[in-house]
Order: C-alpha cells, then sequence, then structure tokens
C-alpha cells in the first residue's frame, strides 16, 4: 500500500515540473481529432455529390433506355400491350438499380442492402397483397390475351371502352364519352370480360311494338323493306320479323339482322328512325300504355 502511495506522488510531482509538455500533448489531440472530423465531413461531402450526380444521370440513362428499348419494341413490331407492360417494367427495374448504386457510393454496405430489401420486400408483400395481385393480372392478360390494345371490351363492372395501354398494375381504358378509367389488372383477368372487337359480324335484335288490331303481316312488310334498302344490313343471314309476345298494351315484334360490328350502332338508329317515320303511312300505329276497366253495378 505504501508503496502504491509512494508511485503516485511521483506521478504528481512529475506532472507539476512539466505541466506545458501535457498541455501540448491536449492540443495537439484535439486538432488531430478536429482535422479527422473535417476530412471526414469532406469525404461524405463529396460522396452526396457524386451520389447525386449518379441518381441523376442514371434516371435520365433509365428513361433513355426505356424510350429506345420502346422504339425498338414498335420497330420489331411487337404486341402494343406487350409494349406498354415490359416499357414501364423496364423503367422500373433500371431506376431500382440506380437507388442501390447510389446507396452504395454513399456507403451503406451491400450485405445491408440485401438485408433492408429482403425484410422490405417481406413487409410490402403482406401489405401490398392487391397490388401485386394487379402485377400478376397484368402477366396473365398479356399471356392468355382476352383482349388487346385497341379492343373494344366491356367490364365486370360495366365499364365500356377501348384499351389504350395495358400497364404493369392497371388497364386504360377510354369510354365512348371521352372518360379515361383505370381498371385494376387483378379484377380483370378474375372477372368476366366481354371483347366486342372479337367476331367481325354481330347481330342486332330490335322490338317494334304495334297496336292491337294493327296487321302484324302489313308492318312485317314495311319493316322489311326499310332494312332491305340498308346495304349495310347482311343478305345472309337473311333479316327476319316476327313476333316476339302480345304484351297488356302492344303486340310486340322483333327485327332480327346482322351487320358488321363496326356499322351496328349507326344501323340500329337509322333504322329505328325510319320505322318510326314508315310505319305510320302503311296504317300501322305504336300504342300508348293502356288499361281497360269494367265497373260492375
Amino acid at each position: 500500500m505504501d508503496q502504491e502511495v509512494q508511485t503516485v506522488l511521483e506521478t504528481t510531482q512529475e506532472i507539476l515540473k512539466n505541466p506545458t509538455e501535457i498541455l501540448n500533448i491536449e492540443k495537439s489531440g484535439i486538432d488531430a481529432a478536429l482535422e479527422s472530423l473535417i476530412q471526414a465531413t469532406v469525404d461524405f461531402g463529396l460522396k452526396i455529390l457524386v451520389a447525386v450526380l449518379i441518381l441523376s444521370g442514371g434516371i435520365w440513362l433509365a428513361n433513355k433506355i426505356t424510350r429506345s428499348f420502346k422504339r425498338m419494341m414498335e420497330i420489331r413490331n411487337f404486341d402494343p400491350s406487350l409494349q406498354s407492360f415490359l416499357g414501364s417494367f423496364i423503367n422500373i427495374l433500371l431506376k431500382i438499380f440506380v437507388f442501390i448504386i447510389v446507396l452504395t457510393t454513399v456507403g451503406v454496405q451491400m450485405t445491408s442492402i440485401v438485408a433492408v430489401l429482403g425484410a422490405a420486400s417481406l413487409a410490402v408483400g403482406m401489405a401490398l397483397q392487391g397490388t401485386l395481385q394487379n402485377f400478376a393480372g397484368g402477366i396473365v392478360i398479356l399471356m392468355f390475351k382476352p383482349f388487346r390494345v385497341g379492343d373494344t371490351v366491356e367490364t365486370a363492372s360495366g365499364k365500356v371502352g377501348v384499351v389504350k395501354k395495358i400497364m404493369i398494375f392497371t388497364t386504360e381504358l377510354h369510354t365512348f364519352d371521352n372518360q379515361v378509367v383505370f381498371l385494376p389488372n387483378g379484377a380483370l383477368a378474375n372477372g368476366i370480360i366481354t371483347n366486342l372487337s372479337h367476331g367481325k359480324n354481330r347481330r342486332t335484335d330490335l322490338t317494334v311494338s304495334i297496336s292491337y288490331g294493327d296487321s302484324v303481316d302489313a308492318a312485317r312488310r314495311a319493316i322489311l323493306e326499310i332494312v332491305k334498302k340498308d346495304k349495310r344490313i347482311l343478305k345472309t343471314p337473311e333479316p327476319v320479323v316476327f313476333v316476339s309476345s302480345l304484351s297488356d298494351s302492344s303486340v310486340d315484334l322483333v327485327l332480327r339482322f346482322w351487320t358488321s360490328y363496326t356499322d351496328m350502332y349507326p344501323v340500329m338508329a337509322d333504322i329505328n328512325e325510319q320505322i318510326y317515320a314508315v310505319l305510320p303511312k302503311k296504317k300501322v300505329h305504336f300504342p300508348f300504355p293502356q288499361m281497360d276497366v269494367h265497373i260492375v253495378k
């Protein structure tokens, strides 16, 4: 114990004899730490600058590669549906690659990035099940092709329009009143889709109601004369007119004819208008809803 006390006393005497040397040691240590901090700050600032340049240049390059890839697909006459889908997919992949390079430039270790991406993938996969279902739906649509870009479709939700783009998660549909509708691919792949563009010729059934007591034969002859004058209506199968039902206030006739899909709606409008104008001249009348009431005293 006495020896330890003696050692402490000798050390204290040495410090008191050379205080300037101790201060110099402390000052040199502070200067070295400050210089190291400044150097680290400069190095990190340079890394940030390089990362910003890589980010801006990488995004520009990714967009340029995507545009070149789309032009290549157009030149090689790829399916338009496949062009929009692959273009979006490649653009996203390239940008993810750019962000990984930026993180490694800043100093983030690749093992850490892989670990974070793995954990993030699990979390995102659980949180975005619907989005992943839409992605899978896009793949199914491109593989089995229930519709293509340019087709007119009717979806299970009742939307009718022309397909403009098939993207990774959604399909862009333009309705006939010029609305732009984005439909999730998952619902499209699993729902009922009516492709109105498939099938060159389409059948049309028009209901014409006439009054009780009027001649069915006169109405039939007048309607068929109107149909024969329209060159857009196909001769085969032959147009027919028949009685479909005896309603409360009318005898219902059905005019059945075939046209090309593109002519279907214009022909329907023209035939309806001509029937309304011609049948009254043939003494065939359109009935109003009516009810006969018998009073028993």
